[in-house]
């Protein structure tokens, strides 16, 4: 079984086989730089959500992105749930009972406390680390705190965002590295821990025994866990731009960048049912 320090030759999409792929029944998928481009969700990697889920496929983002924008896409994108806050809890839509189901990996009062130890945190990494800012995004989150390197900030080099991921793991922190922040928690979850959780209680399936099944698309360092565990794991082609900071590389890589990556991947699994 692959694990979270495998180190892998990338291997173009056409060396996934058809019958490995016609075994496919759930795709996960980052979002940030694996379905957008350039910020962006295009029409493209929408549809292939899309035609993917009619074709009975379960898809999930699994993403860093916070639980207010976690609760918009598992009510309103073409997706069976999504995992966010880089694994800090699922949301699932019943569409039937109209109801969202919430789980978190930490209760309401963990959640609130560990809030208050980041703000510190935060103060330090904004006096430590000039030109960085908090996310965007940060007033919707509920557990983590996202440091902005990237997306609405002139591009930090490598040495700034190391120096985040370290002010972060001085305070206790756990610390990881998306293609646009520096995302910061404490706790123990993950990406891979919470996916399993989310198959196993919302969907019956077990990921241990169904890994052949599973196909995880990313980008970025913080998909390492998911990129070691699943053997059919697929890097969009930009994870390129990461292969130094990955502790685990993907066992293929598409030729496009991004969103149109992701479809290209969805295209080559409808290709085959």
């Amino acid at each position: 079984m692959p694990n979270a320090t495998t180190r892998r030759t990338f291997q173009p999409l056409s060396r996934f086989s058809a019958a490995d792929r016609r075994a496919v029944r759930v795709v996960f998928t980052d979002i940030d730089d694996t379905l957008t481009n350039e910020g962006q969700l295009t029409a493209r990697a929408y549809a292939a959500l899309e035609s993917l889920r009619q074709a009975g496929i379960l898809v999930v983002p699994i993403t860093g992105r916070p639980a207010g924008w976690c609760d918009h896409i598992a009510r309103m994108w073409p997706v069976n749930a999504v995992v966010g806050e880089n694994g800090a809890f699922y949301f699932h839509y019943d569409r039937e009972a109209r109801r969202m189901i919430r789980r978190f990996d930490q209760p309401d009062a963990v959640r609130a406390e560990n809030r208050e130890r980041l703000a510190a945190v935060r103060d330090s990494i904004l006096a430590g680390v000039p030109g960085c800012a908090v996310a965007s995004d940060q007033a919707y989150r509920e557990t983590d705190l996202a440091i902005d390197f990237c997306e609405d900030v002139p591009p930090l080099p490598a040495p700034a965002i190391d120096r985040i991921v370290a002010l972060f793991e001085e305070a206790g922190a756990t610390a990881k590295i998306s293609s646009i922040h520096v995302n910061g928690w404490f706790g123990t979850f993950d990406k891979l821990t919470m996916a399993r959780r989310l198959m196993d209680e919302v969907f019956g399936i077990d990921i241990e025994a169904e890994n052949h099944a599973v196909v995880f698309t990313g980008d970025a360092p913080n998909d390492s866990p998911m990129f070691g565990f699943f053997r059919n794991s697929v890097g969009v082609a930009n994870v390129v731009d990461f292969r130094d900071h990955l502790a685990a590389e993907p066992t293929y890589v598409t030729a496009g960048k991004g969103g149109a990556g992701f479809a290209e991947m969805a295209e080559a699994l409808l290709a085959v049912r």
